[in-house]
């Protein structure tokens, strides 16, 4: 099915869901570009679970409207089911048969002829580093593997947009990157991807945009970068002293940067997190050298995705 470049893969307008008397969703509104990865971010219980359900059909919404390729979801959930796949939390194999077999069964349920699905097996059993364990059945498989099958397998049949639901929860980081990197040379390819993740690392190296809900409400929506610029406006200082620092230290600090927050680093460490981080440091150096205490070192970093999300959703 065609579609205009400058149109959205989906988009969702004053989504509400109730559940009894409890308001899971208060008036959700974003948009998702084709060929894009939109992260969607959250604390426990903010939504996200909730939003996901309803895009992939498998809810129904209280009010507003969502349109996944132009098509209304309460209307059209089957064609939409046809052109997505989805990859949630919980656990999904088939025990008792083996890595390969089940990837050709998950591919003949998708109606793929038996020449595509052998050729899209061995693409993806190469792509997910799976030869070792092609031939070990799903439930002798540990935690991490059975994670990397199940996300593997989705990518048997063919798909216009991709839901990831926190997908590499029990990978170890080699294989996490390994996912990662798949679906950045996928989305090249013109595929649209839904991320959600626990892990702010993750946020900033895959995703184009990011949408951060609280309470079932958006609370913020920009570009990794932007969000860091919007919200993340205090610089943190890290000075590392030849003498321990003591509690005169310390006080120092606190006379000079009275605003800043002020936290020990190990013996000789101490982290300041101050909105003027240059003007602080300058006068930090200035009274320390005549105080006659020694600096090692000393750098300025700016707020992490991780302290920005953090900082929002208290």
């Amino acid at each position: 099915m065609a579609h205009s470049r400058s149109d959205s893969c989906i988009s969702v307008s004053q989504l509400k869901k109730k559940y009894g008397n409890k308001t899971a969703l208060d008036g959700v509104s974003f948009e998702v570009e084709y060929g894009k990865v939109f992260g969607f971010l959250g604390p426990n219980g903010a939504g996200k679970s909730t939003t996901i359900k309803i895009l992939t059909t498998l809810l129904l919404p209280s009010s507003g409207n969502v349109e996944i390729f132009g098509m209304d979801v309460t209307k059209f959930s089957a064609p939409i089911r046809k052109r997505i796949g989805v990859v949630s939390q919980q656990p999904s194999s088939e025990a008792n048969l083996t890595v390969e077999r089940a990837m050709d069964l998950y591919g003949l349920m998708w109606g793929l002829e038996r020449t595509k699905r052998k050729e899209k097996i061995t693409e993806i059993i190469e792509s997910f580093d799976l030869q070792e364990i092609r031939n070990i059945k799903n439930d002798e498989l540990s935690i991490g593997q059975k994670r990397r099958v199940q996300v593997a397998r989705e990518f048997i049949h063919e798909m216009d947009l991709l839901f990831l639901d926190e997908p590499t929860v029990g990978l170890d980081p080699a294989a996490r990157r390994m996912l990662l990197d798949y679906i950045k040379n996928q989305v090249k390819s013109g595929l649209t991807v839904f991320f959600t993740t626990h892990i702010m690392e993750e946020a900033e190296y895959l995703c184009d945009e990011l949408a951060i809900i609280n309470r079932g409400k958006i609370i913020a929506f920009d570009t990794p970068l932007g969000l860091k610029k919007k919200y993340g406006k205090e610089n943190i200082i890290l000075i590392q002293l030849k003498e321990k620092v003591s509690e005169s230290i310390l006080e120092l600090i606190t006379k000079v940067s009275p605003e800043s927050q002020i936290i020990k680093d190990g013996e000789n460490g101490v982290k300041i997190t101050s909105i003027d981080s240059q003007n602080t440091l300058t006068k930090l150096i200035e009274n320390f050298s005549i105080k006659g205490f020694k600096i090692i070192n000393v750098s300025i970093s700016s707020p992490s995705l991780e302290d920005v999300f953090l900082t929002m959703v208290k």
